[in-house]
């Protein structure tokens, strides 16, 4: 008997410690890891597009569904910072047979900073400026899951007005491509 596969979810502002436990999941999940920063660092070097941004995390996204139905653990290393996101992706994965995990990490501003400046020194290959108003107006924009959303007992949203299903949603927030 096949086990059922996990989807687990990174949840966090930037330098909040997603990669480092992308990482430790992949290994102890025998689970492959995307990570849309290294991605967009090998296409796009020092630019960081929006719109490419996008069409990565949705490439992403499809691969990481395919693994996921034929049975391998996949986690996802982005933000995920808004409910509609993580309820699409949380759909998607029961679509396919699998259950999601939401781990969520919390960071204070200035730790925040500490790690973004210490990034920045150490190994600015993997990693792009961050301003303070930067980091002040992502900490405004993120939403932050709840209880529920991180143990699983909350059931998964309806898709916004204006989308029937949450599979529409997710190509119209991560489109097929840059055009």
């Amino acid at each position: 008997m096949m086990r059922r596969p996990t989807l687990f979810l990174t949840v966090g502002l930037p330098c909040s410690g997603k990669t480092t436990a992308a990482r430790r999941i992949e290994i102890e999940h025998d689970a492959l890891r995307l990570t849309k920063d290294e991605w967009v660092k090998a296409l796009y070097g020092n630019e960081n597009p929006s719109p490419a941004g996008d069409v990565i995390e949705g490439r992403l996204i499809r691969l990481g569904l395919r693994v996921l139905a034929l049975g391998t653990n996949v986690v996802i290393d982005y933000g995920l910072w808004s409910r509609d996101e993580r309820s699409a992706l949380r759909r998607a994965a029961a679509d396919v047979g699998a259950r999601a995990e939401l781990r969520y990490f919390a960071v204070t501003p200035a730790e925040q900073r500490r790690r973004a400046d210490l990034r920045q020194a150490e190994a600015p290959h993997t990693t792009w400026p961050m301003s303070d108003a930067e980091l002040a107006e992502w900490a405004r924009r993120i939403e932050i899951p709840t209880p529920g959303e991180l143990d699983g007992s909350e059931p998964v949203d309806d898709p916004p007005a204006g989308f029937a299903t949450w599979d529409a949603w997710r190509e119209h927030r991560w489109p097929p491509s840059v055009l």
